[in-house]
């Protein structure tokens, strides 16, 4: 104790206790900081990753439903297998409207990749004037019918431009399988 007393009557003694006690409140800041501040740290970017994955989930459930939504979209738009000749009488009709001759169209179903979905193809030649051809091609293309223009090729250029120009085509669409052929194959 006469040591304390001592050190206190020093010309730098009356500091020591302040010494002491910024000592002691640098002990206990760092004691907040090792078990307070930086296990709440830890918590917080713990909670930041749980919540950055939930988001993460949720998107992925969000997109998972609209992807739903727009396949059962295009599901309700493909025609029935048993449709896919009506279809093409349809095509030819549509041809004959527009005054294009389509004298032989072939059609044939495929297989695809995608369970319950087969590949319906037409195929031939189609004669007729280029504005006759255009307007048939562009009808076509915006029928209601999901159908695809794979391929024209001129077959013979024309000598002269009012001529007939042939064409060969091929048309593509995708058609559902019909129920019926769906429970007996299983």
């Amino acid at each position: 104790m006469n040591r304390l007393i001592e050190v206190l009557k020093s010309p730098y003694g009356p500091l020591a206790p302040w010494v002491g006690l910024t000592i002691l409140l640098f002990g206990l800041l760092w004691l907040s900081m090792s078990f307070g501040v930086e296990s709440a740290d830890m918590q917080l970017a713990r909670f930041e990753r749980e919540w950055l994955q939930g988001r993460k989930a949720h998107q992925f459930h969000l997109e998972a439903r609209q992807a739903r939504k727009d396949l059962a979209e295009v599901w309700t738009a493909l025609p029935d297998e048993r449709d896919f000749a009506p279809l093409a009488l349809g095509i030819t009709d549509e041809a004959k409207r527009n005054h294009v001759a389509l004298p032989a169209l072939s059609y044939k179903t495929e297989p695809t990749p995608v369970s319950h979905i087969t590949r319906g193809i037409l195929q031939g030649t189609m004669t007729g004037k280029y504005e006759d051809l255009r307007r048939f091609l562009y009808d076509l293309e915006t029928a209601e019918e999901l159908v695809y223009i794979e391929d024209v090729d001129l077959m013979q250029a024309p000598e002269h431009q009012d001529q007939m120009l042939t064409f060969n085509i091929k048309i593509a669409t995708y058609l559902k399988v019909s129920e019926a052929l769906i429970g007996s194959s299983q």
